[in-house]
């Protein structure tokens, strides 16, 4: 942690950083995430910051959707697991949803080091990637997954995701759970639920809503009414309004 006083404005920014440049350090983030969580900040920042009624419409909606899957997966990254690590596994329990890593650039070992990493926060269940099981219209890195993870998986939640396994699964007639603070991503466009808000406000606030849900006619009901385009606006219209303002 760098010498940043809490006085400053920006402190809760700059710990963020911190984290992502440790993970960097210890080999679970790539040096690429440094430049994805930069262009994720200046998103933040046209959101103020904040978890707006948009992020809690599709949050809902989400929470919904995981409880309702007969077989949820985590997806993890580089970015995610320096960030909410513990946010992560607690999610994996509610669900009952083992984590899988799956990452773009597998350099150094690094998804062995971000299997260890978790583990070592408490993590019961974090599966690896095989070359035996592989995902269908995707041929970078991250088709190779786990046959009892992703594979299998009805429903996928890939926070800080890329668009073309996003639109893999999709096509695979896979749901997707997404975060992702820019909502003209394709990832954000593709994915059945995206949580436009940052993963650190956004993950607490999806556990707290798992803990509170009932499964039952209601929960299928918020599903079926959710509109992900319709939110997708709601969060640009917000944007423009600031930037505007």
């Amino acid at each position: 942690m760098s010498d940043v006083p809490k006085s400053h404005p920006r402190y809760l920014s700059l710990t963020l950083r911190d984290r992502i440049v440790s993970g960097v350090e210890q080999g679970i983030t790539s040096i690429h995430g440094l430049i994805a969580h930069g262009r994720g900040e200046a998103f933040d920042y046209l959101i103020e910051e904040k978890t707006q009624p948009f992020a809690l419409a599709a949050i809902r909606a989400a929470a919904s959707m995981l409880c309702l899957a007969e077989h949820p997966v985590i997806s993890v990254n580089g970015n995610v697991a320096a960030l909410v690590p513990e946010h992560l596994i607690e999610l994996g329990q509610l669900l009952k949803a083992p984590l899988e890593i799956n990452i773009f650039h597998t350099e150094a070992g690094r998804e062995r080091k971000i299997q260890d990493y978790l583990l070592k926060h408490g993590a019961s269940e974090v599966l690896m990637p095989t070359t035996e099981a592989q995902l269908s219209y995707i041929d970078s890195n991250r088709r190779f997954v786990h046959p009892d993870g992703i594979l299998k998986a009805d429903v996928v939640f890939v926070p800080l995701e890329d668009g073309d396994r996003c639109e893999a699964l999709r096509k695979m007639g896979k749901e997707v759970v997404t975060v992702d603070l820019n909502p003209m991503s394709r990832t954000a466009k593709q994915a059945s639920v995206t949580i436009v808000d940052n993963v650190v406000r956004a993950l607490p606030l999806l556990c707290k809503e798992i803990k509170v849900i009932s499964v039952d006619s209601v929960t299928q009901t918020i599903i079926t009414q959710y509109s992900n385009e319709a939110v997708l606006q709601e969060a640009l219209q917000h944007i423009s309004r600031g930037v505007d303002g």
